[in-house]
């Protein structure tokens, strides 16, 4: 038996089937997850995403303290309600987890950190926190709900008062700020627009029943891995581990090297290493003929080498297969991926996929 968020006996209550994700006990989906992947694509959705880690971090020494740990640069956040998603690193610049990092006030940050590494990351966090005289705090008071699709803004807004409401509205992509008792954000990881509510846990199933009653429908993790697929998101463990840099699974665009005085960890090794160069780089794929792209098959790039992929699944919106693969740098637009003892060819392509409901890639 895995953890459990305050919301499980509603998922039960729901039918939905329950997987373990990260050590949690999770919905995996209610009913069918190719109708739960287009609700959120051309309508709205609810994800339950409390089994996500909050943290606060206080003190005069907070933004230094991110500036130390995280590869992204906070110094870019110079608003309270400013957002920014980026990586740890670890001294060899392998990714420990990607993240959100929210500007609350002064001396005053919030991120939101994975499932399957809360514990490491704390561990990380507040390891280094000791030297800036900065206090972790891990929210454990709080739920998240992903109200996700075209009409998810809208739908959340009419739970709140009118000023809040206008206040949620006016919302810029990638802020947050606290609004009637509630942290809304507008970051998303399915490719499509809407809102993060953080609220009290207590609150929570009440909240996810007023939703749901004004047609937001309850999706799981199965169309949320599709959504974010689509939308070409890395998913740590998956796309991204300790094992793998920036560079080389798509987020070199996280890694702020100016400032160049600002020596965050994993930099040296970057630097050092090679890793701004890699041999390896993640791209996407789209199968070109029948068949599934799944994790680990392996894909034959002819004359140069071999790759494997990190993510795969038929693409609903697209009606199609499609992956996130790492080969060889100097691969070109096409590839051939071994599915069953069968080579099959695919095309290489930039993701995203899908973005805001509009296919990218013919």
């Amino acid at each position: 038996m895995g953890r459990r968020t305050v919301l499980f006996d509603l998922h039960r209550a729901l039918g939905a089937r329950i997987v373990d994700f990260g050590g949690w006990d999770m919905p995996l989906q209610y009913g069918s997850q190719i109708v739960e992947h287009h609700a959120v694509r051309r309508a709205a959705g609810v994800f339950d995403v409390s089994h996500m880690c909050v943290i606060d971090l206080t003190g005069g020494r907070a933004r230094e303290l991110l500036e130390r740990i995280l590869a992204n640069d906070v110094g870019k956040l110079k608003a309270p309600g400013q957002m920014l998603y980026g990586c740890m690193l670890n001294e060899s610049a392998g990714i420990i987890d990607d993240l959100v990092v929210g500007f609350i006030a002064d001396s005053r940050f919030r991120i939101v950190v994975n499932a399957g590494t809360r514990d490491k990351d704390l561990g990380w966090i507040r390891r280094h926190a000791r030297g800036f005289g900065v206090a972790v705090i891990e929210r454990t008071d709080l739920a998240i709900l992903a109200i996700q699709g075209p009409e998810a803004r809208a739908k959340t807004a009419a739970l709140l008062s009118g000023a809040d409401a206008d206040a949620a509205l006016a919302l810029r992509p990638f802020h947050g700020s606290e609004i009637g008792g509630w942290f809304v954000s507008r970051t998303g990881y399915t490719g499509e627009d809407g809102f993060e509510v953080i609220v009290p846990a207590v609150d929570a199933e009440r909240i996810w029943r007023e939703v749901s009653a004004l047609g937001v429908l309850p999706c799981g993790l199965g169309a949320r891995d599709t959504l974010r697929l689509e939308a070409g998101m890395n998913l740590y463990g998956s796309d991204m581990d300790e094992t793998t840099h920036p560079f080389e699974s798509g987020l070199g665009w996280t890694v702020a090297m100016q400032p160049a005085g600002r020596r965050f960890i994993g930099r040296d090794a970057l630097e050092s290493g090679g890793a701004l160069h890699p041999p390896r780089r993640l791209v996407g794929l789209v199968l070109e003929e029948r068949g599934v792209l799944r994790s680990h098959q392996r894909v034959i790039v002819p004359g140069i080498g071999e790759g494997a992929i990190t993510s795969g699944s038929f693409a609903p919106t697209l009606e199609r297969s499609i992956a996130l693969a790492r080969v060889p740098a100097l691969t070109g637009d096409t590839v051939q991926v071994e599915i069953r003892g069968k080579l099959l060819g695919a095309r290489v392509v930039k993701p995203p996929f899908v973005r805001l409901g509009k296919p990218l890639v013919q």
